[in-house]
């Protein structure tokens, strides 16, 4: 078993730069199966979902090469199966991506259902509403999905609930469907813009992503033979945002949108962080301690769900009382029980949780519970006093490119070491 070890505290300094973003990158790869021809995607993250991601297009016919750590070609002109891998699927949640792209190019898929963080509930109702609408018959049996359409129809869709998963889904199942589909309340998030703008490169007629009305017309084939840059991960980015003012660090952080991280920004300066924005980079730093605030995660453009572990690091030390109103995944303060065994103080109750900031937090050993926690807890290392052991890796290696790494180059005392 591998685990990190942290000796903290220790302030954050100097310059990181963010790789591809995971949630892009997890959606462009199965969006290559819509494609009858070859195309190259690069700046794509390298961790273990995009490894699944490759395996399971390779099982399904696709050939790829490996140009480089960030580099792929992928040439998906000979499917040869719509059973996808059960074994691979359940790994992670975007696996349900494969759905919405082979119903697209292939008219038929069997997928078991998909796997990822066990955030509570994470109905995939609206994906299946949407399929139904374009004329896919979709039933879920004994664990897996099995949708299957003769010829799909772009049809008018209403989400019921801003979902940013179901909106891609629809968004892959449309582009070669016969017709036009317009998604209305679609979600927002900036890697469904970059989806778009893949499918856009490669053929597809998308307008209106980025705002809650995404129009598609459907194209007869989509042709590829382009290059794809993976846009920069905004999580990644806040992440260390958030890190530079927890450790009361001084942090340049490059190759990042500092659009997309508006609600960031803006909460690091009420709290009494330091924030400046460059065209490509956003330098963050903090001498205080933090002071209290109320926080409220939104869909896009508010205060990410997948932020809300980190900045929760930062209230856990803050001056004050502070207050997360989590309003997208109720089991996404499973980390608070893993921090209040390095000394804070968090009552967590349903969708909220109080945090009573501490002077201090000490190190302990304690378990990532998901992909945002096992973050949110290195920066919790680094900022205790003594020895911080973090166990369920697996969790962080799905999402963070050499995270371990990043955060040693600025100056954390952190290693990854296997456990006997």
């Amino acid at each position: 078993m591998e685990k990190l070890i942290v000796k903290g505290p220790t302030p954050l300094k100097g310059e990181v730069t963010i790789s591809g973003a995971k949630n892009a990158a997890v959606a462009i790869l199965p969006a290559t199966l819509l494609i009858d021809g070859v195309c190259t995607i690069e700046n794509l993250p390298n961790i273990s979902d995009i490894e699944i991601s490759c395996t399971i297009l390779e099982r399904l016919g696709a050939k790829i090469t490996r140009n480089s750590t960030n580099s792929i070609t992928v040439d998906t002109r000979n499917i040869t199966t719509t059973v996808a891998p059960i074994d691979l699927t359940s790994k992670f949640r975007a696996s349900y991506y494969i759905i919405g792209a082979m119903l697209g190019r292939m008219g038929e898929i069997e997928v078991g259902m998909p796997g990822g963080c066990k955030l509570g509930a994470r109905p995939i109702d609206q994906h299946i509403k949407g399929f139904e609408l374009l004329g896919a018959n979709v039933s879920v049996e004994k664990g897996k999905i099995y949708a299957k359409a003769k010829k799909l129809k772009g049809a008018p869709i209403y989400m019921d609930i801003v979902s940013v998963g179901a909106t891609i889904n629809i968004m892959l199942s449309a582009v070669l469907a016969k017709g036009t589909t317009i998604i209305d309340n679609a979600a927002k998030e900036p890697h469904i813009v970059d989806v778009a703008n893949f499918l856009n490169t490669m053929g597809a007629d998308i307008r209106g992503a980025g705002t809650d009305v995404i129009k598609i017309n459907g194209v007869d084939k989509l042709s590829g033979n382009a290059t794809y840059s993976v846009v920069p991960d905004q999580i990644e980015a806040g992440t260390f945002m958030l890190a530079a003012v927890a450790t009361k660090g001084d942090l340049l952080i490059k190759n990042c949108i500092t659009k997309h991280l508006e609600s960031v920004t803006a909460k690091i300066l009420e709290i009494g962080g330091n924030v400046e924005e460059y065209d490509d980079s956003i330098h963050v730093w903090c001498d205080t301690r933090p002071t209290k605030a109320i926080v409220k995660t939104l869909p896009y453009p508010g205060f990410p769900t997948d932020l809300q572990p980190q900045i929760g690091v930062v209230l856990s030390v803050a001056d004050g009382t502070s207050i997360i109103n989590e309003s997208i995944w109720e089991s996404r303060f499973q980390y608070t029980a893993e921090l209040n065994k390095m000394g804070a103080n968090i009552t967590a109750q349903g969708k909220s949780a109080v945090f009573e900031g501490v002077d201090f937090l000490s190190g302990a050993p304690v378990y990532a519970t998901d992909l945002r926690a096992g973050a949110a807890l290195i920066i919790a290392g680094i900022i205790a006093n003594g020895e911080t052991e973090l166990y369920n890796l697996d969790h962080i290696d799905r999402g963070y490119e050499c995270i371990e790494e990043k955060f040693r180059k600025l100056g954390a005392n952190i290693k990854r070491v296997v456990e006997e």
